[in-house]
């Protein structure tokens, strides 16, 4: 196929084509099928609309109690970490920066066993941190 039978036949599609067979009849007996007397005579199914309002009612109910539960749930690690948050300054400066440090190492390391739960090495550090805070504050006794 050359460029000018190529341009031949494009222009041979720009012509106008009488369908094969008469449309209007279909489109008439489709419209007449819709017409508000032929709707009336059909079944309504107004029990099927209720249910699935309901079901859709009950579908958003029991996911907003998901949400608020998961919302809760979010909250509750918070509010324990800021029972626990026993933030502890001593007077003495020399001892201010290795308190500081401890207490953030405590929070990290509490947060972390939040994640995991069962590490028994994320436990050892965290008792061996608070040893450490517990040493620090004899030590600001001693030097009181």
């Amino acid at each position: 196929m050359n460029e000018l039978e190529w341009h031949r036949q494009m222009r041979a599609l720009r012509q106008p084509v009488n369908p094969r067979r008469d449309l209007w009849a279909d489109i008439e007996t489709r419209l007449d099928a819709d017409s508000p007397v032929a709707r009336s005579t059909q079944p309504r199914a107004p029990r099927r609309q209720a249910w699935l309002l309901a079901a859709s009612f009950a579908g958003l109910s029991l996911l907003a109690v998901a949400l608020n539960h998961q919302l809760r749930v979010a909250e509750a690690p918070m509010a324990i970490e800021a029972r626990t948050a026993d933030t502890w300054k001593p007077t003495d400066p020399r001892l201010a920066g290795a308190a500081v440090e401890l207490d953030a190492a405590r929070i990290e390391l509490q947060q972390a066993i939040q994640q995991a739960p069962h590490s028994p090495s994320l436990q050892r550090l965290l008792d061996r941190t608070e040893k450490r805070q517990s040493q620090l504050r004899q030590l600001e006794r001693q030097a009181g």
